[in-house]
């Protein structure tokens, strides 16, 4: 992933495609169960960490401000990165707070970066020496040296599901960046065509690793795969040339047949995320660091930073809590769920403005959840200051007014048009179940929230009245 979200607009602009649903009923019904999670957690971790920079980009020769060394010559810095796999050593790494705290936000998944584009393995694989369980590694003395198991065990203890991100590149590997020729750019340096033997040599080095990955990690839910330039070229679009560097004339064809064949044979039902590359491995779609205008007519989860990075820095710059459960309510409404990253530290902790952040969203959750959890979108979706919601079951409407700039208290009436409740029904206050007077005026239903019940609600940021019977068409 890159940590600039202009570039990540342009790059992830959201052009409406034909969408591909999966056809086995197992991936399908894991599919729907997924769309009724909503919430999860990503985390950024590794070597990088350590120096709080962008996660493994400063190895690649674009010229993307992303990439910056701070004019270190390439090759030095090259050799002093991959050299930090000699000080890693997060003796303050222990999954079971991180959780807690995921769960008390109301977190329900879980996609861990098992390896990113540095080629650096989180976990304990067999296929490589450049990992954290590697001898060369100082923490691959800790019990917890596998990283990637504890996490997993950990929170499948706190009943979530599990996710592995993985970079389809790796620059550490001499069959993805060979070394008898430059790196010019993110994309493999050779000619596959004319080397054709190489190339297979890393596909198959991909299979193993994702095959390790599939078969002694427990009961894995979502195979979430980066780096969309590996690809095959007929599925270039104009999405992927927009990213600004130019495709090579060699394919990059990884060989998603045998990849999903496999970890479906060992994971029954597994949804496989093959990011950008749209087609039968795209199980949904992946909007990077912004929310869609609208809603969109697939599955769909947007994966956003919690502070201004992917990865940990040293002086994190949080996002507040208004607008966190504002962009969360935002996404559900459009049909989406949010996958927010919390980057831990080079010491394997979460800075102390995370968890803040996170349990203020649990609060939240706590008094407005079954507006969120299970639902489905209806339209209008958005108008002006207000989300909707509905049971997926056909069941309730939910209305949910986003605190305007500054309003730290409940307001005293929730005005809404596009949707309406039937003549003589009931609207209620969702977090304490009061009914509350109501007229409407043209498309307009105001609903008012008198001062007693104001003075009882805890909910800050946004506030949610429930329709048991809309008058729907």
């Amino acid at each position: 992933m890159i940590a600039t979200t202009a570039a990540l607009a342009l790059a992830f602009t959201l052009v409406v495609q034909d969408y591909v649903p999966p056809q086995d009923p197992a991936v399908r019904a894991k599919l729907a169960a997924w769309q009724d999670l909503k919430f999860g957690l990503l985390m950024h971790w590794g070597v990088y960490s350590q120096r709080g920079i962008v996660e493994s980009w400063t190895l690649c020769s674009e010229d993307q401000p992303w990439c910056d060394r701070d004019g270190a010559n390439y090759v030095d810095y090259v050799r002093e990165y991959e050299r930090l796999i000699e000080t890693f050593d997060p003796r303050g790494f222990d999954p079971a707070p991180w959780a807690a705290t995921a769960r008390a936000a109301g977190m329900k998944y879980v996609v861990f970066t098992t390896k990113h584009h540095d080629g650096f393995a989180m976990f304990d694989t067999q296929l490589s020496d450049y990992s954290i369980a590697s001898e060369r590694c100082p923490f691959h003395t800790s019990p917890k040296a596998d990283v990637t198991k504890a996490i997993f065990e950990a929170f499948r203890a706190a009943d979530f599901w599990t996710g592995v991100y993985f970079s389809k590149p790796d620059w550490h590997h001499d069959d993805y960046w060979a070394p008898e020729w430059a790196t010019p750019n993110r994309c493999n340096n050779y000619d596959t065509g004319k080397y054709p033997e190489r190339w297979q040599r890393f596909r198959d080095f991909t299979f193993g690793q994702l095959e390790e990955l599939m078969t002694g990690y427990g009961p894995i839910d979502i195979l979430w795969l980066d780096g969309g330039w590996v690809r095959p070229d007929d599925t270039i679009t104009d999405e992927v040339r927009a990213w600004g560097y130019d495709i090579p004339s060699w394919e990059q064809d990884i060989d998603m047949p045998r990849i999903a064949t496999m970890a479906r044979a060992h994971q029954p039902g597994l949804l496989i995320v093959d990011r950008t590359v749209h087609g039968p491995y795209e199980n949904y779609r992946t909007p990077e660091q912004r929310v869609p205008d609208e809603a969109l007519p697939y599955p769909w989860e947007t994966c956003l930073t919690l502070s201004q990075s992917w990865s940990w820095v040293a002086e994190p710059e949080f996002k507040s809590t208004r607008e966190l459960v504002h962009t969360l309510v935002d996404v559900v409404a459009k049909g989406g769920n949010l996958l927010l990253n919390v980057a831990p530290s080079t010491e394997g902790r979460w800075d102390e403005g995370a968890s803040e952040r996170l349990a203020e969203i649990g609060t939240w959750l706590d008094l407005n959840g079954s507006a969120l959890y299970g639902t489905r979108p209806i339209a209008p979706y958005v108008s002006d200051d207000v989300r909707y919601t509905r049971a997926k079951d056909g069941g309730p409407v939910y209305v949910i007014r986003l605190a305007a700039d500054g309003e730290t208290e409940p307001p005293a009436e929730i005005n809404f048009s596009g949707l309406r409740a039937r003549s003589g029904s009931a609207i209620r206050c969702l977090e304490t179940g009061d009914a509350l007077p109501w007229i409407r005026a043209g498309e307009t239903t105001s609903a008012a929230l008198l001062p007693e019940l104001r003075a009882r609600l805890k909910s800050r940021h946004a506030w949610t009245l429930v329709l048991d019977e809309p008058d729907l068409p």
